[in-house]
């Protein structure tokens, strides 16, 4: 079992790394149409863990009995790069496992879904892909403290501290964060950042300053309405002061260990 401290991964990444270029339908909520959410309803194409070349999981994967509560959506922090290829995507699907499996001792890739900055979705985890399409089950992942059996966690390749993700690759996580929002019976209006949960910089600040817009999105794309969280200013003040306490735990992936 894993401690807290090696599930808390992101912080402001300083570094950087050079990347090697190698090598449906769902049960919803009563009174649901699904004819109301035709962009939702067939899903972006998601790439399987065996057709990006996963390893492995060392051992049994927990496949949990109920459905995710929400999403958290992640930044991988890494280099913003303008290889937009297949072949980087899948490469940086392998180096992700191989950091979270080695490094930091976890049984598989810790988050469900990753989407690149060429706009490929691919699984995370073993049977997360599986689990979404029958829309009754989850994954167990290692994505975020205390969500790890509500929520499915995305990746999204890049840091986004300063810079926002390419057009492509957020209209995709919309499209992705709809199609499980649609299988699992989700409202558009649970669709968070890592931020929100543990004191992190990820998914870094400009892509957490689109999470509104995000969720626009997502609704648009389910043909339903999305009523917003109301503020607290008192929590919004404690989320402040928390999010200077970063993690020491970056989130960045180790060239050494992309070679």
């Amino acid at each position: 079992m894993t401690s807290p401290a090696q599930h808390t991964r992101r912080a402001v990444v300083t570094g950087a790394f050079a990347l090697a270029a190698g090598s449906a339908l769902s049960l919803l909520p009563a009174g649901r149409a699904r004819a109301a959410a035709p962009a939702a309803a067939a899903g972006p194409e998601i790439v399987s863990c065996a057709g990006w070349g996963a390893r492995a999981a060392s051992e049994s994967v927990v496949v949990l009995s109920n459905r995710p509560e929400r999403i958290i959506v992640h930044h991988t922090a890494t280099l913003n790069v303008t290889d937009y290829s297949q072949q980087r995507a899948y490469a940086l699907a392998r180096a992700i496992q191989t950091y979270h499996m080695d490094a930091q001792g976890w049984i598989d890739t810790g988050q469900h879904f990753t989407v690149s900055r060429g706009a490929y979705v691919m699984e995370g985890r073993h049977s997360s892909l599986a689990e979404l399409r029958t829309g009754k089950r989850q994954v167990r992942a290692a994505h975020c403290v205390g969500q790890n059996t509500v929520s499915i966690g995305i990746e999204n390749e890049g840091t986004y501290m300063t810079e926002e993700p390419p057009a492509a690759q957020f209209a995709k996580l919309a499209d992705l964060c709809a199609y499980i929002c649609d299988q699992y019976g989700l409202s558009a209006s649970e669709i968070y950042g890592h931020r929100d949960f543990n004191s992190t910089s990820c998914p870094g600040d400009r892509l957490y300053a689109l999470l509104p817009s995000l969720r626009k999105q997502v609704a648009a794309r389910l043909g339903t309405s999305l009523t917003e969280p109301a503020s607290d200013p008192f929590q919004d003040l404690i989320d402040e002061a928390a999010a200077h306490a970063l993690s020491p735990y970056p989130e960045y992936l180790p060239e050494r260990l992309l070679r």
